[in-house]
């Protein structure tokens, strides 16, 4: 039996730098997660393709919120597409929706002209679609090579039953990736109640600073904010995922 493809989202370098260390396959590299994930520097990417042994694939989202996408703002989108394929990335992750919750297929065309030869992912923006059969389809007629979903559910978890059937549905012609929410605890149950073959985590943990001087009660962001205290992909619990996922599929 084949194993699974553990995909790690990283926002930074440390985290990508702990997926590799970790056993991870491929990372899609991001910023702001806590907006869900918003396109990396070109610093940061350039950093990361360098890492061996690890395939790249960099997220494309201009912005935080929905994904209707004014012609602006698309734009922005295929000159980011560009930019990452000239440094070297293996894929990109994007997706875009109309007014009425449907696949826009005419800025997907746009994007997919873009990435070229490039392996795309469509991410959870299939996630607030109207109608996950007929995007499915779409999708896998737009050419990207895979889907990033929950199963249109707050969770993998949760979404277990969307997530089976969308597998079955694919019937092969595009890869399904559970993802929101998995960690050691439940990656199994998913991909065995699912058959998926590909799985994504952020496998993240709180890493507190190396700052001595602690300058308390400001926030940079959002008010309460610790700014001594971040979230990063945990070299260990990425080994603790992988390891879980290899011993399930050597049995």
């Amino acid at each position: 039996m084949q194993n699974v493809t553990l995909e790690i989202c990283a926002g930074s370098y440390d985290s990508a730098l702990a997926a590799l260390k970790g056993g991870a396959d491929r990372v899609e590299l991001c910023s702001a997660l806590g907006e869900g994930g918003l396109t990396p520097s070109l610093g940061l990417v350039r950093a990361v393709v360098a890492l061996p042994g690890l395939r790249k694939h960099v997220l494309i989202r201009p912005r935080g919120g929905d994904f209707l996408y004014s012609e602006e703002e698309l734009q922005i989108m295929v000159d980011d597409i560009h930019i990452v394929r000239s440094e070297g990335v293996d894929g990109v992750v994007l997706g875009a929706l109309t007014a009425d919750g449907n696949i826009d297929i005419c800025a997907m065309k746009h994007l997919m002209q873009a990435a070229g030869d490039m392996d795309v992912t469509f991410h959870r923006a299939f996630d607030l679609c109207r109608n996950p059969d007929e995007a499915l389809e779409q999708i896998i007629d737009l050419g990207c090579s895979r889907l990033l979903t929950s199963g249109q559910a707050s969770s993998a978890a949760e979404g277990i039953d969307l997530l089976s059937h969308l597998v079955e549905l694919s019937a092969g012609r595009i890869i399904i990736m559970p993802g929101c929410g998995v960690d050691v605890g439940n990656a199994v149950d998913i991909i065995s109640a699912t058959d998926a073959r590909e799985i994504h985590a952020s496998a993240r943990d709180s890493f507190s600073s190396k700052m001595n001087f602690r300058h308390a009660g400001v926030s940079m962001g959002k008010a309460g904010n610790d700014e001594y205290v971040r979230l990063e992909t945990s070299e260990g619990l990425v080994a603790r995922l992988k390891e879980v996922l290899m011993r399930f599929y050597s049995n």
